[in-house]
C-alpha cells in the first residue's frame, strides 16, 4: 500500500512539473502592445482575412473599419497594435521564410533559393506556392477530366506550414525554413515542444494543446486555417498515410522539423511542364471566350480546385499575362496579348 501511495505521489509531481512547464511555454506576449500604430497595417491583407473569416462563419458581422476589426480581435488598443497584429498584418518585423531546392540529399548544392518577408498570411501563401511550384505532379484522368495530383498531399503541406507559423518562437529571430531535397521536403520552425511532450503524444491524441502564441492561433482559427487545437500533427499524419506518403516529425535542438518523403515514382519534368502549360492555356482561352468567367466555372473547365485556380490566376497576373479590370465583383478579366 505504501508503494502504491508513493507511485501515486510521483505521478502527481510529474504532472505538476508538466503543467508548470506548459505554462512557461504558453505566454501572452502576443497580447502586449508594440510600438506600431494602425497605420502600419496592410489593409488589403486585413480585408482578405476579414472576408475569409466571414465566409468560414467564424466572424459574423457587417463590413467595418480596419480599426474596429482590429479592436474586436484584441489586436489594437489606444491605436497601438499588439505584437500579434504586427506579425499578422504588417511586414515591419524580423520574421522571414527561406525556401530552397537542393540538387541532392544534402545542402551542398542548391538549385534555387528565395527569401520572403511579409505578413504571416502572405508568408503562408508564399511558402505554399513555392512548394507547389517546385514539387512533382502527376496526371490522372477521371470521368474524362484531367486531374493534377501532387506527390505530397496539399492539405498536409498547408497544415504543416500553418503549424510552423503558429507554434514558432517569436522571441527567436531565426526564420522558418523550407528545404526541398531530391528525396524529401522539410519544413522547419524555430519552436520547441512543451517539456515532456513529443510529436507522438499529439498523433495519438494523448496530449492537450498548449498554445505558445494564443492570439495568433486564434486569428488563423477564424479563417479555418486551423480547425482544432492540438490536432494538426494527427491530421498531417492521417492525410499522408491515406495517400501513401511517409512523414516524420522530429524535435531538434533549435526547433521542430516536419519531413515529407517524396515518391520514388519518376515523373518527367517535361511531362509536368506540358501539363501545366495546357492548364494555363485552358484558363487563358476561357478568359478570351468569356472575360467574366468565374473561378467556379474555371474549376469545372480545368478540373482544378478553387485554390488551384486562384494560384494560377495570381501567377498569370504577376507574369503580366492577364489583368483584372474593375472590382472583384462586377469586373472582368483581360488577356494581355503580346506582339
Amino acid at each position: 500500500m505504501r508503494v502504491a501511495d508513493e507511485d501515486r505521489q510521483l505521478s502527481a509531481n510529474e504532472l505538476k512539473k508538466l503543467v508548470l512547464a506548459a505554462e512557461v511555454y504558453r505566454s501572452r506576449w502576443d497580447f502586449e502592445l508594440c510600438e506600431l500604430t494602425s497605420e502600419a497595417i496592410n489593409r488589403d491583407v486585413l480585408q482578405t482575412f476579414f472576408k475569409k473569416a466571414q465566409q468560414a462563419g467564424r466572424m459574423p458581422g457587417a463590413d467595418e473599419s480596419p480599426e474596429r476589426i482590429l479592436e474586436k480581435l484584441h489586436l489594437l488598443k489606444n491605436n497601438k497594435l499588439t505584437h500579434a497584429a504586427k506579425f499578422l498584418f504588417t511586414k515591419r518585423h524580423y520574421i522571414e521564410v527561406q525556401a530552397a531546392v537542393f540538387a541532392g540529399k544534402d545542402k551542398l548544392t542548391f538549385l534555387d533559393i528565395k527569401k520572403y518577408k511579409a505578413s504571416l498570411f502572405e508568408l503562408l501563401e508564399n511558402a505554399e506556392n513555392y512548394i507547389k511550384e517546385k514539387m512533382n505532379w502527376r496526371v490522372e484522368f477521371v470521368d474524362f477530366k484531367r486531374i493534377e495530383i501532387p506527390e505530397i498531399p496539399l492539405k498536409a503541406l498547408r497544415e504543416a506550414l500553418v503549424n510552423s507559423l503558429i507554434h514558432r518562437d517569436y522571441n527567436n529571430p531565426k526564420g522558418n525554413e523550407i528545404a526541398i531535397y531530391r528525396d524529401r521536403i522539410e519544413i522547419y520552425n524555430p519552436g520547441t515542444f512543451p517539456e515532456g511532450l513529443t510529436p507522438e503524444d499529439y498523433i495519438k491524441s494523448r496530449a492537450r494543446s498548449y498554445l505558445r502564441n494564443p492570439l495568433i492561433a486564434e486569428i488563423f482559427y477564424l479563417t479555418k486555417d486551423v480547425e482544432k487545437w492540438g490536432s494538426g500533427l494527427k491530421r498531417i499524419y492521417d492525410e499522408c498515410r491515406t495517400n501513401g506518403v511517409k512523414v516524420q516529425f522530429n524535435l531538434v535542438e533549435s526547433g521542430f522539423v516536419a519531413t515529407f518523403y517524396r515518391t520514388d515514382e519518376k515523373i518527367s519534368p517535361k511531362t509536368v511542364e506540358k501539363t501545366v502549360e495546357k492548364t494555363v492555356e485552358k484558363i487563358l482561352d476561357s478568359i478570351r471566350e468569356n472575360p467574366r468567367v468565374t473561378i467556379k466555372e474555371l474549376t469545372k473547365i480545368t478540373g482544378l480546385s478553387r485554390r488551384g485556380i486562384e494560384w494560377n490566376l495570381t501567377k498569370l497576373k504577376k507574369e503580366g499575362k492577364i489583368r483584372r479590370v474593375g472590382p472583384a465583383k462586377g469586373g472582368y478579366w483581360e488577356v494581355i496579348e503580346k506582339d
